[in-house]
Formats: structure tokens, sequence, C-alpha cells
């Protein structure tokens, strides 16, 4: 039996030559996973959210004029990171033989960054009316400060809409990373390819899912493990997923779902005003100003 030693001394080589050469039939590999392309999304995302939320991140600043020369500085810093990883992800994706400082891919990054650090001004209004939503639907909740400080659902809807927007631009890879490292934190999945309304609140927040095509209306609130999934999978003639059709459902305004319910299918409507209660399992559309729950069990006691 070899030793760590020998290991190290004769086949630890081979291994890493081996690793490489998998490594490298990876999409992603030379200009994106090599680069810690996750570490300078979230280090940008960072940066996004400190432009958002100043006084959650100046903590020695009070006064307006030098808080706003500290948000200049986190949009700068946000601007050119943002812009060198969108680059370097055209490049990896360049049909060009000379990928590298490709100056179509150049050109295109610097102005998708605009377009979207140009929405920012809109996310974070937004996210103001999902802020009132969870104070005006969480008894609980006595002041707006410990909103902004500890909700997860803020947390997760306020990297889901940066992310959102990234999306929507066309932009691959950085929005996913956002929304699964948001999940990471929170314990809620978001994909930023869902549309979601004003409004939106998460009440406790862990363990929910919102899939890619659902689409939520305004003022809607979910509580703790509610699930917004696909029914099924439609396959291609290889057996594959068909990718970018319909599959999770649609939620419509003013709906309330309570916790642990599981609502699917891309067909699938919740009507406007709707309440679907805990643990219901839905795959048909229900009409707006519905009330759906299961029967009451009946525990028995011993």
């Amino acid at each position: 039996m070899q030793n760590i030693n020998t290991w190290l001394r004769e086949s630890a080589q081979e291994s890493a030559r081996e690793l490489v050469h998998i490594n490298e039939k990876e999409l992603f590999h030379r200009n994106i996973a090599g680069f810690g392309m996750r570490e300078k999304v979230i280090d940008v995302l960072g940066e996004l959210r400190a432009a958002l939320f100043p006084s959650l991140y100046e903590s020695s600043e009070t006064k307006k004029e030098y808080i706003e020369v500290h948000v200049t500085e986190h949009l700068n810093r946000a601007a050119i990171g943002l812009g060198e990883i969108i680059r370097q992800i055209l490049e990896n994706k360049c049909e060009k033989v000379d990928r590298v400082n490709c100056d179509h891919c150049s050109d295109a990054a610097e102005r998708l960054t605009v377009l979207f650090m140009e929405k920012l001004p809109m996310i974070r209004q937004m996210l103001s009316y999902d802020i009132e939503a969870a104070y005006i639907g969480d008894p609980a909740a006595r002041f707006i400060d410990e909103i902004l400080l500890s909700y997860p659902s803020i947390e997760a809807v306020s990297i889901y809409r940066i992310a959102h927007e990234l999306f929507v631009l066309g932009i691959p890879v950085i929005p996913r990373v956002m929304t699964e490292y948001a999940h990471q934190l929170t314990g809620i999945d978001i994909h930023p390819g869902a549309k979601i309304g004003s409004h939106f609140f998460i009440d406790h927040g862990t363990g929910v899912v919102i899939g890619e095509t659902c689409v939520i209306g305004s003022h809607v609130k979910l509580y703790q493990g509610v699930t917004l999934g696909a029914k099924s999978f439609e396959l291609d003639s290889d057996g594959n997923p068909v990718k970018g059709i319909k599959r999770h459902p649609n939620i419509e305004d003013d709906v309330v779902i309570y916790a642990g319910a599981t609502i699917l299918g891309g067909d699938t409507t919740v009507g406007k005003g709707s309440v679907i209660g805990g643990n219901v399992w839905l795959v048909k559309s229900v009409a707006p100003y519905s009330m759906v729950y299961n029967a009451t069990p009946e525990p028995h006691i011993r």
C-alpha cells in the first residue's frame, strides 16, 4: 500500500494531468472558471447591494453628500467589475478563433453593463415596495430597520431583482450565480428568469422554490416551504429536457400561499385574490378569489 509521500512522488502528476484534461472539456474553462468567476460575481453583487442600501453598508457617514460619494464609488467598482466579467463570458462563447481581446465582445460587454446600471434606480424602487409589503404583511414587524437588517426575504428578493434584470438583458451565467448565492444564504431559491411583480413578500422564507418560467403578480405573499415548480418536462427526440418552454405556474395579483403548498405546471394559474392553504398540492388552475385547502386532518392523541 502506498503512503502519501510515495503517491505524491509517483502518481500525483498523472492525476493532475487527468484532472486538467477533464477540466479543459468544460465550457467555461479558459476565461471563466480559471479566473475565480464566482467570487468576482459575489464581489460585484456586494458593490451593487451597497449602492442600493448605503445606510446598511456605510457605518461612519450620515451626511447625504458623503453618502452620495460612497454610493458613486460602489457604482464605479460594480460597473468596472461587471463589465470585465461579462467580457470574459462573451469571449468564452465567441466563435472567433482568437477570442481573447475581441473588440466585438468588449463593446457588447460595455453596452450591456451600461444598460444594466441604468436600471438600478428602478430596481431600488421595486425593493422599496417589497420592504413595504413585508412591513404591512408581517404583524411581528415593528420597524422598517429590522426588515432591512434581518429578513431573509429582503436579502433573497434584492439579489433576485438584480439578477433578473441581467437575465432579461440576455447575460448568461452571472444571474444564476447570484441567485444560487442567495439560495445558499437564505434557503430561498428564486430562478432569475421568474417574473415577479411589485410588493412581493416571503414570510419566514426557508425552503421556498420559484421556477424559471413562473409569473407572479403584484401584492403576492408566500410562506415558507412553498414550491412553484414544474409538473413534468417535455423531452426532445434524444430524451433530453426541452429548454425555454413554459413549465411553471402563474400566480395572479393579491394571492396568499401558505406554508408547504406545492403548485405545479405551466398551464396552472392561481386566480387573483385566491388563498392557497398549507400543504395543498395543486396541479390545475383555480378561479379568482378561490380558497383552496385540504380536509382537516384528524390527529389521534394517546
